[in-house]
């Protein structure tokens, strides 16, 4: 048995051949469903006996496998689908921690997740992976960890609290619950032949495992090639069909992400729809997913529901969220359909459009019903040093976050980072900025933006321009969540507030905080690392619900605007970040001046 209490197929094969030939009784048998069969993608009236945690039979009749102790469900002639799988996520991006995040999706019908926690591993290293990766074990559901790859993301661009090494890459390929290699962020690196980005796809490679990719470019020419050539496995940052297809043409799976702020299935799933192209090397997945939205709308069942409404074929869309993404990872003979010998997670929904989840199984075990859990989600005890992790080195004042101007200039003209609702990228933007009393002053859609350091107490502030919140009158927005190297982003209207918010993240060991008119407006408390909360995912998404009704009322109406903001700091999605070095120009990955000219 394995340390997340799933017996091996080794130690059940005996087992699960008595009960297939009806020598023992099944724990539980499941009678009267619409079984769906994602190996011949068809609709069959079968049954299914589980016997320690596995499927046995699956077939026509499996009155064979009753004894007197096993359990008979009725389905009631609802529709058996697997458990739901998501092929890449980032655990921290919920704010909650692997335990309460699989507490949160568990009755969305998701049994499977595949994890990369390079957030953490910016803050707290291979420790921090480590204690992800453990506490995932713990769980009733599949957590599998793919160890990041890229902290920092984009070395000389950004400073992370800790780096990953090809030695820690090698040494984490050992651990019982990791998948792969992260997302290859540093695609640049790839390209011109890294040695120790190829070092670490190598040690992956080297252990059987699969490579993440993440190709952040529009250009699909020799460099797109090159990175190929590289070992990546997948990729999940197109955003159009030209992407999606040119990724499966080069051996690559294309994940298509629908998360909190990321809408890339629609524009991509035409590859599958209207183009006719293979779906067996199409996956779905949802990058990152906000509390908020995992209590209220869904996880991989509100993905599977979208690529339906963009008129996919729901066998096929259910295929990319279920055993496209097992036979991805290696795991087809283990998990990913209701089949002889595989993990029994399903999940039992109304039909195959609405699908509303009724009750969910994982590993042969009812683990949610009507939309509550009915099992434990345990808890690592996490120390106190995960818990310490801001570390400003002084309290902030105003002057912290003013710009200063070129020596008499009355106006300069600023590079503006442009946030694109709904989109990963920014936009690389210009604007002519006043300047008041030697400092350069936001106006109009033009707010101003800083990168507070937290890991080394340095007290240093990088300042810049955004645009695109819509914020109105004087507020500030402050978080420590700032992918990738998870310092603070401070987004404001008024230099007092934004230090006020930043020095108040200080006080409470990191968050999410909103101040406007002078006071705190909304807090979302994350103490662990910066970036988690082990509080339950209903309270904490409550709280982010309430810091979106605040940025709203602040004149921001994106969509997950906060998503939009945690990603100010991505130094490897183009056009324009910010980093604890300066301003970054991703299409050229190099810093550069905020100030162009002045006059």
């Amino acid at each position: 048995m394995d340390k997340n209490n799933q017996t091996t197929w080794a130690e059940s094969a005996a087992t699960l051949v008595a009960v297939a030939a009806g020598r023992a009784p099944a724990d539980l048998v499941l009678r009267n469903v619409q079984l769906v069969n994602v190996q011949s993608r068809e609709v069959l009236d079968w049954q299914v006996a589980v016997a320690e945690g596995r499927f046995a039979y699956v077939g026509p009749d499996a009155s064979h496998c009753i004894g007197p102790e096993t359990q008979v469900i009725d389905g009631g002639g609802q529709v058996l689908i697997p458990g739901l799988c998501d092929a890449h996520m980032h655990i921290e991006s919920g704010m909650l921690t692997p335990a309460e995040f699989a507490r949160a999706v568990a009755p969305h019908g998701t049994t499977t997740m595949f994890t990369d926690p390079h957030e953490i591993a910016n803050v707290l290293g291979l420790r921090g992976v480590r204690l992800m990766h453990d506490e995932a074990l713990m769980q009733p559901l599949n957590i599998f960890t793919q160890m990041p790859s890229c902290a920092p993301s984009a070395p000389g661009l950004e400073t992370t609290g800790f780096e990953i090494s090809p030695e820690d890459v090698a040494e984490a390929m050992e651990w019982p619950g990791i998948i792969g290699l992260g997302e290859m962020m540093n695609f640049p690196g790839v390209i011109a032949g890294d040695a120790k980005m190829l070092a670490e796809i190598a040690a992956t490679q080297r252990a059987g495992k699969t490579v993440g990719g993440h190709y952040a470019s529009p250009d699909k020419g020799i460099p797109f090639h090159a990175y190929a050539a590289g070992g990546p496995a997948d990729d999940h940052e197109g955003t159009a069909e030209a992407d999606a297809i040119a990724r499966v043409r080069q051996g690559m799976r294309s994940m298509m992400r629908l998360g909190s702020a990321w809408y890339d299935v629609e524009s991509q799933i035409t590859a599958i729809t209207e183009k006719n192209l293979d779906p067996r090397n199409f996956i779905l997945c949802t990058d990152d997913c906000h509390s908020a939205t995992l209590v209220n709308d869904g996880h991989m069942d509100r993905v599977l529901r979208h690529a339906i409404d963009c008129r996919c074929d729901p066998l096929v869309a259910l295929q990319m969220a279920t055993i496209n993404t097992a036979t991805h990872f290696g795991l087809e003979r283990e998990l990913g359909s209701i089949a002889p010998g595989r993990r029994a997670d399903m999940v039992l929904v109304d039909d195959l459009k609405a699908l509303r989840i009724l009750r969910v199984w994982a590993r042969g075990a009812l683990v949610a019903e009507d939309g509550a859990v009915c099992a434990e989600f345990p808890h690592l005890d996490w120390p106190e040093d995960a818990r310490a992790t801001v570390n400003m080195g002084k309290a902030l004042s105003a002057e912290d976050f003013a710009f200063a101007a070129p020596e008499g200039a009355n106006r300069v003209q600023a590079k503006v980072i442009g946030v694109v609702e709904n989109q990963a990228p920014t936009e690389a933007l210009t604007a002519t900025l006043p300047v008041v009393d030697g400092v350069v002053e936001g106006e109009g859609p033009v707010c101003q933006i800083a990168l507070v350091e937290r890991h080394r107490g340095t007290g240093a502030v990088v300042n810049g321009f955004v645009q695109g919140f819509g914020y109105e009158g004087p507020m500030a927005l402050a978080s420590t969540v700032a992918h990738d190297s998870h310092h603070m982003i401070v987004v404001g209207t008024d230099r007092a507030m934004m230090a006020a918010a930043a020095n108040r993240l200080g006080e409470v060991g990191g968050g999410v905080t909103l101040w406007a008119d002078g006071a705190e407006q909304a807090l979302v408390e994350l103490p662990i690392a910066g970036l988690m909360s082990d509080s339950p995912a209903q309270e904490v998404a409550a709280k982010a619900t309430a810091l979106g009704a605040a940025m709203e009322a602040a004149g921001c109406s994106l969509n997950n605007a906060f998503m939009q903001h945690s990603l100010l700091a991505l130094v490897v999605i183009p056009e324009l970040r910010i980093s604890d070095l300066g301003l970054v120009d991703v299409t050229k990955f190099e810093l550069t001046d905020v100030v162009e000219g002045h006059e």
